[in-house]
């Protein structure tokens, strides 16, 4: 099978197919990225991860046929730097102690500019999940207590664990019913 960077070239195509018309028809990027996902079993992250790499192998022969004549781009991707990830916690830690959510800090130390609230946005999440650590420690050096922001964490895991919880228990209660109405059967319906 003929792949590109692990989609079928068939696959390639339709989906680049499927962002350009949609970017024609005014949706957003990430819009795309969800409704592809959801309609061919995959993860909006790994969508849009594809999309992005496949972008930057335009001096692939097989890419350079699927995007001709679609005006395709992709910005180039900027991390952030120590100061300004240092920068964002400092604003958020401030934003927090003086009673706001996380995500109005944020708002406001993105002076107004969507693009960079949501830039921002993301790497505080990242944190949160990657470095609660680090958040932590900020929180402690501004002396803010540090329980609100590991709260929702924590908070998501323990849903996420009941959920899990709760489907095994469904699980097992269909297959112990099953079990009970087997044995039945087999004496005959009586107990």
């Amino acid at each position: 099978m003929n792949k590109i960077n692990g989609y079928t070239e068939e696959e390639a195509t339709g989906l680049i197919e499927y962002i350009y018309t949609g970017k024609n028809a005014g949706k957003t990027l990430s819009y795309l990225f969800e409704t592809y996902g959801r309609e061919h079993s995959r993860a909006k992250g790994s969508v849009r991860n594809y999309y992005y790499a496949f972008l930057k192998k335009r001096d692939d022969t097989r890419v350079k046929r699927i995007l001709e004549g679609k005006e395709l781009r992709a910005g180039e991707v900027k991390p952030f730097t120590e100061e300004e990830t240092e920068e964002l916690l400092k604003k958020v830690v401030e934003g927090r102690s003086k009673g706001l959510s996380v995500r109005r800090a944020i708002s406001e130390a993105a002076e107004g500019d969507e693009k960079r609230m949501l830039r921002m946005q993301n790497k505080y999440r990242n944190l949160l999940k990657k470095q609660p650590e680090r958040v932590e420690r900020a929180a402690r050096e501004a002396g803010v207590p540090v329980q609100p922001f590991l709260e929702k964490k924590l908070e998501h895991e323990i849903d996420a664990l009941y959920a899990r919880l709760a489907a095994d228990l469904r699980r097992e209660n269909a297959r112990l019913k099953e079990e009970l109405e087997r044995v039945k059967r087999e004496r005959g319906g009586e107990w």
